[in-house]
């Protein structure tokens, strides 16, 4: 390992991540009452300009009125662009209102660290003088040419930074790409046209100590789709998805829990290493195979997700 070394972010457990309109209430107990990981109450795209305000009023009092911690979820408020003046307000009106129910703010369309300074200093700003105990993370969503370019010095932008998340429509239509649905894949394009943008982003988060998360799937009526962008971004390091309909939230903590035969195999892993350890070796033999320090780091990793899951 490098000498130098970023410390992991806050461990959470975001295999499926529900997108909730702030513009819409009326959903916001079927969130709470779904088998949703992480909720995001949204003020940004699936909310109208016209919705703008009362959005906002809707998520401050769902956050002060609504137990999302009794039902294990985590919360989180994607705030509206820095291009729009709707982001100061959004900052402001909800971190002084309910800032001690927010977990994160997901900040969309992160182009550089500036962007990423700019919420960090107003949230530092805020918690300061409302005297607010937890402070609040930050997560980004790259969806745009300009932030994958900078996704590097995005994601060293701030010590509130806990995750990067594939934003693929706004992304497929800053590179002009030709895409059939939202996350989908171009049968014109031979393999995954998504492949480099995800990976980069994992690599970056993992560089970094950040979690990766990839985005929306558009078509809820298509399961099968869903799970195979859902495998293909887990098979790459991914640990989550977003569910855009509540069908897909099943989906996803299958896809992104691991089975019990590997979790059992991982327990066995770190057990063989540590009676090998114990006599002095380096490595041990399981099942007629080699295993090392490198196969010890995957499974504390399956063994990890494993924990967050039992625990909640």
């Amino acid at each position: 390992m490098s000498f130098k070394f970023y410390k992991p972010a806050t461990s959470r457990l975001q295999r499926s991540e529900l997108t909730v309109p702030g513009s819409s209430p009326k959903m916001f107990e079927k969130a709470l009452n779904s088998n949703a990981d992480y909720i995001f109450l949204d003020l940004e795209d699936a909310v109208s300009p016209n919705d703008k305000i009362t959005a906002r009023q809707n998520i401050i009092k769902a956050l002060k009125e609504i137990n999302w911690k009794e039902k294990g979820k985590t919360i989180s408020v994607r705030i509206n662009s820095l291009d729009t003046h709707y982001m100061y307000r959004d900052v402001i009106e909800i971190v002084e209102g309910a800032g001690e129910k927010v977990d994160t703010l997901l900040v969309p369309k992160a182009g550089t660290a500036s962007d990423v300074y700019m919420v960090d200093c107003l949230l530092t700003q805020i918690e300061t003088n409302k005297k607010l105990k937890n402070k609040i993370g930050i997560e980004c969503l790259i969806e745009t040419a300009l932030g994958m370019s900078n996704i590097k010095e995005i994601a060293k932008s701030s010590s509130r930074l806990e995750a990067l998340h594939f934003g693929v429509a706004d992304y497929a239509a800053s590179l002009r790409a030709r895409t059939v649905v939202i996350g989908g894949l171009n049968p014109d394009y031979p393999g995954d046209q998504w492949h480099h943008g995800l990976s980069k982003l994992v690599m970056t988060c993992r560089a970094y100590g950040l979690r990766a998360i990839d985005g929306p799937f558009g078509d809820f009526n298509d399961p099968e789709a869903y799970t195979a962008a859902a495998k293909r971004g887990a098979a790459i390091g991914i640990e989550g998805k977003w569910a855009i309909h509540p069908s897909q939230i099943d989906l996803a903590n299958k896809v992104f829990s691991p089975p019990e035969t590997e979790v059992n195999k991982a327990k066995r892993i770190l057990e063989e290493l540590d009676k090998a350890a114990k006599e002095g070796k380096g490595a041990a033999q399981l099942d007629g195979r080699l295993i090392d320090a490198a196969s010890a780091r995957m499974a504390e990793n399956i063994v990890n997700i494993d924990n967050l899951i039992n625990k909640k």
